[in-house]
């Protein structure tokens, strides 16, 4: 039957149609059949762009001040309205997306890089090494997650800066332990023993064959990170530990917008959305992406 086959098909693409489809492509083939992938991405996308172009699709200024126009309800000039300070209220959300977004992507992207350099080091070479990163690691998850943020923060001085530290500083932890697990059941299989009876390097092994194989996790678990990272950074601004004024940041805005919740309810409505949104969206790329990544869980 295939010889049949292949007599039928034109010279090439039988060979096209019997490779087997890489494991990346399947997974890119899951995620953009997944709806709410889809939505996410679009969402995300659509932040992104709002963030990158703020400057100009806002109408006004959002550090100015203006004190004949405060405390405005939502109009055809102030899409919804403006704070106690007289600025516009649509202007400072758009650009609270660029800090939202560059916390979370931040934090996120450098919590993986040491979580993951310290995981593996600690899973592959074992010893001295593997006790004292893991010990630093218990010892840190002994206090809960967000009283250890505001400690810390509280430690260096609120300031958007030091909030990002902090956060880095509490999350390393849990991509640390995840490799470490991982690596230490990927160092005895069989592959990785004949890599090193073939003389390849330890150096080689972890780059070529180890990080590679966790990869996937790391993606799922990042991705989950940056939407926990933009929900607790915008919990430390509204208890004022983050991003301080004037800068326009949602967590900060709901803070400032509490005390018009009586008279503007759109002040506090519209920052909390735009937080709900952005975390939503992110979690169904982080759904879609484990289901299309974890082997147990593909269709």
């Amino acid at each position: 039957m295939a010889q049949q086959i292949a007599d039928l098909a034109p010279e090439g693409e039988f060979s096209e149609l019997a490779r087997p489809k890489s494991f990346w492509y399947k997974a890119f083939q899951q995620i953009i059949r997944n709806n709410r992938a889809i939505l996410g991405f679009s969402v995300l996308l659509v932040l992104v762009l709002a963030a990158v172009f703020a400057d100009q699709i806002t109408p006004y200024d959002p550090y100015k001040v203006n004190y004949s126009n405060y405390k405005q309800p939502p109009s055809a000039e102030h899409f919804i309205g403006t704070d106690e300070l007289g600025r516009d209220s649509f202007s400072r959300l758009i650009y609270g997306a660029r800090i939202s977004l560059m916390v979370g992507i931040v934090v996120s992207s450098i919590s993986v890089t040491i979580g993951v350099a310290l995981g593996a080091i600690a899973g592959y070479f074992g010893g001295i090494a593997d006790m004292i990163i893991m010990r630093i690691v218990d010892l840190m998850q002994a206090f809960p997650f967000l009283v250890l943020a505001i400690a810390l923060v509280a430690v260096f001085g609120p300031s958007l800066r030091n909030m990002m530290l902090a956060l880095i500083v509490v999350y390393w932890i849990w991509f640390a332990r995840v490799v470490r697990g991982m690596v230490l059941t990927l160092r005895e299989t069989e592959f990785i023993v004949g890599a090193k009876a073939a003389g390849a390097s330890d150096i080689g092994i972890i780059f070529r064959h180890i990080l590679p194989n966790v990869f996937p996790v790391v993606v799922v678990q990042g991705s989950f990170s940056v939407a926990e990272a933009i929900l607790i950074a915008a919990a430390l601004s509204y208890l004022g530990l983050g991003a301080q004024p004037p800068t326009a940041e949602w967590g900060s805005m709901l803070s400032n917008a509490k005390e018009l919740m009586r008279i503007l309810p759109v002040m506090s409505i519209a920052p909390g959305v735009a937080i709900m949104v952005t975390v939503l969206a992110i979690n169904f790329i982080g759904d879609a992406l484990r289901d299309a990544l974890d082997p147990t869980l593909r269709q």
